[in-house]
């Protein structure tokens, strides 16, 4: 069983979408998902949660499946549950998320979660 707890930002209860196919394959590799969505009572059996600040544990990985104009106003609270990694998938990019991060000692990495899960890299 995997330990590490990850958090799906922008996870989507809509099975076309990429941050979808994120959480079914995170379960799948057995991860300990949390995905983030306002009203979706839960994804691929995985319970979501409205709020970054809902999170009720220490966040590895926070991956980012949403654009820099929804990120941008969440900084504060991406910094906040202190993510030990941040992976910003394709059309997520950050710039200034990416400065803050590394400013507070966060790792960020620009690729794709799903192709990270599926070569080994995650």
């Amino acid at each position: 069983m995997n330990t590490q707890n990850v958090v799906v930002l922008g996870a989507s209860p809509r099975e076309d979408r990429y941050s979808n196919k994120a959480v079914r394959e995170l379960v799948h590799h057995n991860y300990n998902v949390y995905p983030i969505h306002p009203l979706s009572p839960d994804i691929h059996g995985k319970k979501c949660y409205k709020h970054l600040d809902n999170v009720p544990c220490q966040v590895d990985t926070l991956t980012l499946y949403v654009g820099a104009a929804r990120s941008t106003p969440l900084i504060e609270n991406i910094l906040a549950i202190k993510p030990s990694r941040i992976i910003m998938n394709p059309g997520a990019e950050n710039d200034l998320l990416e400065t803050k991060a590394k400013e507070h000692n966060i790792e960020v990495v620009r690729g794709c979660t799903l192709v990270m899960l599926n070569t080994g890299q995650f």
